[in-house]
């Protein structure tokens, strides 16, 4: 009976869709040069287009500063590194506030 049982269970586990197994990750970027109100909806826009992204929370203290974005994102699809060329490529380089997995 365990012999059936876990013969069932891994082609279950086949069968499940690839991204419900895939691993979500988070990061928080700092996003410089982006001191303008517009800015912070370009960047958040920008992330939004990375394959692999889920989310993405953007935050600015004011209309003056700097922009923190924490993205949530497909491990497997996309990094942390493809994510700060995507915002550098518009003119808003990043640097990872920090890390952690989710």
């Amino acid at each position: 009976m365990k012999t059936y049982l876990g013969t069932v269970l891994a082609f279950c586990l086949l069968l499940a869709p690839a991204a419900a197994r895939a691993a979500d990750a988070k990061v928080a970027l700092d996003v410089h040069h982006a001191g303008c109100v517009l800015c912070g909806p370009i960047v958040k826009s920008t992330l939004e287009h990375v394959k692999g992204v889920s989310s993405v929370t953007v935050s600015q203290p004011d209309g003056m500063a700097d922009v923190t974005a924490v993205v949530t994102y497909d491990d497997r699809q996309t990094s942390p590194d493809a994510l700060i060329q995507a915002t550098t490529a518009q003119g808003y380089p990043a640097d990872i506030a920090n890390r952690t997995s989710g």
